[in-house]
């Protein structure tokens, strides 16, 4: 099992899928490959399962388990993020590759403007995105950010905790639930008791905890927290529609005073088939945004978004895009594929299309001063 892990995670898998009756498969860049050739059997895959569990008292219930997560490492393989699951009566494992180095906001290709959104003082900052689209890395570096700049004491409620962070100028408090803490909502009432500067959720799932973010938000904390929606509109309609109809109102005027920022993102293959590449949008709560979100035109939040790039360096993925595009780093096609509003997508990139499949040097608006808008 370590060998196959290890040759995955050598050719830079992101997650590792151990599935009774399937072989042994990685996704690498993006891609679902098969690792090996034989199947596993479902006492093979159970087997692993027990290898991967540290907490006894659940090895000794294992048969009866439905759904379980934990976390795992071993020298010179990596740590790992281990969800264990059923499926068809037997068990299917799913692992996330977690570095043993934090990333940094630069490494991890992210907009300069995640810097200053780190350095906030208080408010809640959302980072979103579907699932496998990096939100966890990108909380990780932001984290990072504030621990090597500001003399701060960061609180996180994770599960499992995933990025191990030594104290650098901060003080950093790393609390698992179900270890060290009961759940998200016991765990986050605690911590505002527990003088925290800044406060790391690694989820808002639920009314009550997405009530206390925005009390500890209130209260002057910079609370950081992930959110599974595809983009800041969505965000912010998902976070009110989570509330009864009747507090709805009291919801968006607390909202309009205690988000800072919305950063969402998604992963696309890059143009040269290595790896994959970020795609940002990035709302800053302004007071003209407080005011849509207040009077329930939510809508118009993207067209604010497009317009503030220069001056508060906000963007939408229809803009980022069309900078990869230009940059060289994804397809025309990928670039579309992903956009929010193919047809206007499509329409500003018109002009662009001869050039992203290779036309002369001469004739390419990237090489000759053009930029885009």
């Amino acid at each position: 099992m370590e060998k196959i892990i290890k040759a995955a995670v050598d050719r830079g898998a992101s997650d590792l899928h151990i599935k009774a009756g399937d072989v042994f498969r990685a996704r690498i860049d993006g891609v679902l490959t098969a690792m090996t050739k034989q199947a596993l059997t479902p006492e093979q895959t159970r087997a692993i399962a027990l290898r991967l569990i540290s907490n006894e008292k659940v090895k000794e219930r294992i048969d009866s388990l439905l759904d379980y997560d934990c976390s795992w490492g071993a020298p010179g393989i990596g740590r790992f993020r281990v969800n264990i699951l059923r499926q068809r009566s037997s068990f299917m494992i799913v692992m996330r590759v977690i570095p043993f180095r934090v990333p940094t906001i630069d490494q991890l290709g992210l907009p300069p403007v995640l810097e200053r959104i780190a350095l906030m003082e208080r408010g809640m900052v959302l980072i979103t995105g579907v699932t496998g689209s990096g939100k966890s890395s990108t909380l990780a570096g932001v984290m990072a950010h504030i621990n090597a700049n500001l003399e701060k004491h960061i609180v996180t409620l994770e599960e499992p905790i995933e990025f191990l962070h030594r104290d650098l100028k901060s003080s950093i408090t790393q609390r698992e639930i179900g270890v060290d803490t009961e759940n998200f909502r016991v765990g986050l009432k605690a911590a505002l008791r527990q003088d925290p500067d800044v406060i790391v959720l690694g989820e808002l799932r639920d009314t009550e905890t997405i009530d206390t973010a925005m009390k500890a938000a209130e209260t002057g904390h910079l609370l950081l927290a992930t959110v599974h929606t595809p983009d800041a509109q969505a965000t912010i309609m998902r976070i009110v529609s989570m509330f009864p109809p009747e507090e709805q109102d009291v919801v968006r005027i607390r909202l309009s005073e205690s988000l800072a920022a919305v950063v969402s993102q998604r992963l696309l293959p890059r143009k040269s088939g290595d790896g994959r590449a970020v795609a940002c949008e990035i709302m800053i709560n302004t007071p003209l945004i407080a005011d849509l979100i207040l009077n329930q035109r939510v809508s118009e939040i993207r067209e604010y978004m497009a317009e503030g790039r220069d001056q508060y360096g906000m963007q939408t993925f229809d803009q980022h895009l069309a900078d990869l595009v230009a940059q060289g780093v994804v397809t025309f096609e990928t670039a579309l594929a992903a956009s929010t509003r193919p047809a206007d997508f499509e329409l500003q990139m018109s002009m662009f299309r001869s050039s992203d499949r290779g036309t002369d040097a001469k004739s390419d608006p990237f090489t000759s001063g053009s930029s885009l808008t």
